[in-house]
C-alpha cells in the first residue's frame, strides 16, 4: 500500500510526505478485542472508533478494519445503539448517542468502496440496520434527529447540527449499502428527505447551539446535505470567523486553538464539494505538524505553536489519512465525501 506523496509546500517547494507511520500507529493502538481508544490507555466512543477504523482501511489494515467493525457487533445494545464511551470493553458513559450509533454505516460504506467485500457487508447489515432504526427512531416531526438517550432511559430534545448532519451522511451511505444488498429501505430514503429539508431550512430547530465550533459550520457540507452554490457561499461566510492563515482551523471560533482533525475534515468538505485547490492549500498547513514518530498532534496554540494536548489521538491521525485520500486518491475510498459521487450514482440518492 503506498501512502507516500508528493507535494508543493507554501515555500513551493516540492516535499515527500510518508503517511504509513501514521496507520501503522493506529493499529498498534487497536486492542486485540478490535476497540480502538482515543491513544494508548484512553476511552472509546463509537463515533471515533469509526473513524479510525476508516484510517485502517485507507491504510491497508483491513483485517483489523473488520475486527473494528465486529467489535461493534459484539457490544451492540438491543435497542440498535451503543453506549458512549467505553474503556476495554467497559461501559463509561450510558448515554446512547444517535450520531454515534448511525455513524457505523459511513465507516462500511467506506471499506466497501476500498475492497468491494460485499459479503462482509451482508454479515454486517443486522448490526447497522438496527443503529440507523436507532436513530430514526428519535427523529423529530421537523425532520432534525435529537441527540441522544440519557442514562435514565429519557430522549433528550437537543437537536445538534453537526450530528444531525453526520446522521444524514450516515444514511446515505446505509441506503448505499442496502442497495448493494437488495434491502428495501424507502423509510430511510423519506427520512433522509427530510433531515436534509431540515438542515438547509429550519436552522433554528437545532437547538443545541454550537455556533461557535467550526463542525456546525462545515459539517453540512461534508455530509453533502448543502452542496452547490449554497456550500460555496457557507464556507464564504464564516472562513474568516474559524480559519487562521497559514495555520488551519479554530475547533472553537473565539479561542486560539488550531485542532488537525476539524482542519482535516475542512479539507474533506473543500475537496466534497469541488473545491480541490482551497483544500490543497489548507491540507499543506497542517501536514508537518507532526511528531518525530510521523504522527500527527492533537492540536495547538496559536501564536506559540505550544502542542495541545500531548496525546496523539487515533481519531485525529485517521483524519488527516482520510484527507490524504481524498486529495491524493490514494484508494478508492477517497471519493466517499465527494458530492458528484453521490449526483452520479443515482441508485445510491
Amino acid at each position: 500500500m503506498v501512502l507516500n506523496i508528493v507535494l508543493n509546500n507554501a515555500r513551493n517547494t516540492r516535499v515527500r510526505l510518508d503517511l504509513r507511520p501514521v496507520a501503522d500507529w493506529i493499529a498498534t493502538v487497536q486492542q486485540p478485542s478490535g476497540e480502538i481508544p482515543w491513544h494508548c490507555n484512553g476511552k472509546t466512543d463509537p463515533w471515533d472508533h469509526v473513524e479510525a477504523a476508516m484510517g485502517l482501511t485507507v491504510g491497508g489494515y483491513l483485517e483489523e478494519a473488520r475486527r473494528a467493525y465486529r467489535w461493534l457487533a459484539a457490544c451492540q445494545l438491543s435497542d440498535g445503539s451503543w453506549y458512549a464511551a467505553y474503556r476495554n470493553g467497559m461501559s463509561e458513559d450510558f448515554t446512547r448517542d444517535t450520531n454515534f450509533s448511525a455513524y457505523i454505516a459511513v465507516g462500511l460504506f467506506h471499506y466497501y468502496l476500498r475492497t468491494d467485500d460485499t459479503d462482509f457487508l451482508a454479515e454486517m447489515w443486522p448490526t447497522m440496520r438496527s443503529a440507523i432504526n436507532f436513530a430514526l427512531g428519535l427523529q423529530a416531526p421537523g425532520g432534525e434527529i435529537y441527540w441522544a438517550v440519557s442514562p435514565t432511559g429519557q430522549t433528550d430534545k437537543m437537536a445538534l447540527l453537526t450530528g444531525s448532519s453526520a446522521i444524514h451522511m450516515s444514511l446515505k451511505c446505509g441506503e448505499a449499502i442496502a442497495a448493494l444488498l437488495g434491502q428495501p429501505v424507502s423509510e430511510w430514503h423519506s427520512a433522509r428527505k427530510r433531515l436534509a429539508f431540515a438542515i438547509r431550512h429550519r436552522p433554528h430547530h437545532f437547538n443545541m447551539t454550537k455556533s461557535r465550533f467550526s463542525m456546525d459550520w462545515f459539517y453540512p457540507i461534508l455530509s453533502g446535505a448543502i452542496t452547490g452554490d449554497d456550500a460555496r457561499r457557507r464556507i464564504h461566510r464564516c472562513w474568516k470567523k474559524f480559519m487562521v492563515k497559514g495555520e488551519g482551523v479554530r475547533c472553537v471560533s473565539d479561542k486560539p486553538w488550531i485542532t488537525i482533525a476539524e482542519t482535516a475534515e475542512l479539507v474533506l468538505a473543500l475537496e466534497a464539494m469541488g473545491s480541490r485547490g482551497q483544500a490543497q492549500v489548507v491540507f499543506d498547513w497542517i501536514c508537518d505538524r507532526r511528531f518525530s514518530d510521523g504522527t500527527y498532534w492533537c492540536g495547538y496554540n496559536i501564536p506559540e505553536l505550544e502542542i495541545w494536548p500531548d496525546e496523539r489521538m487515533t481519531w485525529t491521525n485517521a483524519a488527516m489519512l482520510l484527507a490524504a485520500d481524498s486529495l491524493y486518491d490514494l484508494t478508492p475510498a477517497g471519493r466517499l465525501f465527494r458530492h458528484h459521487f453521490w449526483e452520479d450514482a443515482p441508485s445510491r440518492k
